[in-house]
């Protein structure tokens, strides 16, 4: 069984982009403190490497799409197989011209019943421990 209760999305795509966004951070914030207008824009750089190569790994079926997952996808390892086809209502996919006549179908949470509203205190449930 999963540690989490929740999809939280954590997807190869995700972890990659946090990776080189990270390495272009550390790259621009050296920048800062050795006042290198070169340091900066090369951080600056590698940051917007860091969301094409996140972008492509969505477009690969290694990212998710908006809403949530049914429990057998919550892996992070785990392809999408809807990518090819484009998410409804995914900001990347309509760029790369996907998903634009297709409709979300949203999974009912675990915890939620459909014919009851999600409540403040469940949807924080979460991240209290």
């Amino acid at each position: 069984m999963s540690a989490h209760q929740y999809d939280h999305g954590h997807t190869v795509a995700g972890w990659v982009g946090f990776g080189i966004a990270s390495v272009g951070a550390g790259v621009a914030g050296l920048g800062v403190v050795a006042v290198s207008g070169v340091l900066i824009a090369g951080g600056l750089a590698i940051g917007v490497v860091s969301l094409l190569v996140t972008w492509a790994l969505h477009l690969a079926g290694w990212g998710k799409g908006p809403g949530l997952r049914p429990r057998a996808d919550w892996g992070w390892r785990v392809r999408d197989s809807a990518a090819p086809g484009g998410h409804a209502e995914c900001l990347a996919c309509r760029l790369a011209g996907r998903g634009r006549g297709a409709r979300a179908v949203v999974p009912v949470m675990p915890a939620q019943r459909e014919s009851e509203p999600e409540t403040v205190a469940a949807a924080g449930a979460d991240s209290v421990r």
